[in-house]
């Protein structure tokens, strides 16, 4: 769905700050390498994670409800999505099964307000970043070359 940062029809619950931060997303996004792409695609996973923890922390049901499904969808459409399962032989499986297994805490930390669970679901997750973010230097100097 297209949206103009200036449209009169601007939706009442969006504020320009939040149009000023969709428009950077997407501008960060056009531009960057896949490897960027996969550390976007963590960074807005962690940031759901967090934005979930608060909701449940202000009793906000809709904006935790909200926070978790899109964490669930950038690892299910993002992470999980882009895995080659033929290629990516036992790593590739290993990551689908992790995926698969930190979607269902999600879900279940929504269900049952469990801060315990969306920590136990980014603590997972923190290494992969981590390991993610080390090997972008060598990844895009590689590409440099």
């Amino acid at each position: 769905m297209y949206s103009a940062p200036f449209a009169s029809r601007m939706a009442p619950h969006r504020q320009p700050a939040g149009v000023y931060h969709q428009v950077g997303v997407q501008t960060a996004v056009s531009g960057a390498s896949p490897h960027q792409l996969v550390a976007l695609l963590f960074d807005g996973y962690f940031a759901a994670v967090q934005r979930a923890r608060h909701a449940i922390q202000q009793g906000d049901t809709a904006a935790k409800n909200r926070a978790i499904s899109h964490a669930v969808r950038i690892i299910d459409e993002g992470l999980k999505a882009s895995l080659n399962l033929t290629a990516g032989g036992k790593l590739a499986t290993d990551l689908s099964d992790l995926y698969a297994y930190v979607c269902l805490r999600l879900t279940q930390a929504n269900l049952r307000n469990d801060e315990k669970a969306l920590d136990e679901c980014r603590q997972l997750m923190q290494p992969l970043h981590e390991a993610w973010s080390a090997i972008g230097p060598r990844h895009d100097a590689a590409n440099h070359l």
